[in-house]
């Protein structure tokens, strides 16, 4: 039997990846030392051209299997372009499962990757620039194996 090149099965997988027709925006901040410290806040800015269309929000997390904790509280600030306030609130993202302990998300070795809705369905009267800060609000100072944070904005169905 003949074998493929090996740029082909990369190929097609890079072009299956790029088809992604909810996406607005993705971004995310990586923490080289593999740990958060709370007064590092993730930022994002993202536009909004369609204001007739909903959007969801998702936040991407990236821990290892040695995190400590079964969850994560993360703080998120929305603003328009003019820097006025549109949302806030606290989310308790559950990272495993409290019986269990096995981790939520896909994994890739002991790299676990999880995306989760915190805006659904949310719709602007104003077209522009928005900011996203995400801020940890866990009790301790640095937070340990977490690796990256990110936003997900996409079309909601």
């Amino acid at each position: 039997m003949k074998r493929l090149p090996a740029w082909i099965p990369v190929s097609l997988l890079f072009i299956v990846s790029c088809c992604d027709s909810k996406q607005v925006f993705e971004g995310k901040k990586d923490f080289s030392e593999r740990y958060w410290v709370f007064n590092n806040p993730a930022e994002f800015e993202f536009e909004i051209n369609e204001t007739d269309k909903a959007y969801n929000l998702l936040f991407n997390i990236r821990n290892t299997a040695k995190y400590q904790y079964q969850n994560i509280y993360l703080q998120y600030y929305l603003e328009d372009s003019t820097g006025r306030l549109l949302s806030r609130e606290l989310k308790n993202i559950q990272l495993f499962n409290a019986k269990t302990g096995v981790p939520y998300g896909k994994g890739l070795g002991r790299i676990y990757n999880i995306k989760k809705t915190f805006l659904e369905e949310y719709s602007s009267e104003n077209k522009g620039k928005y900011k996203l800060r995400i801020d940890q609000f866990m009790r301790q100072d640095s937070l340990p194996e977490i690796l990256s944070v990110g936003l997900r904005v996409e079309y909601a169905e």
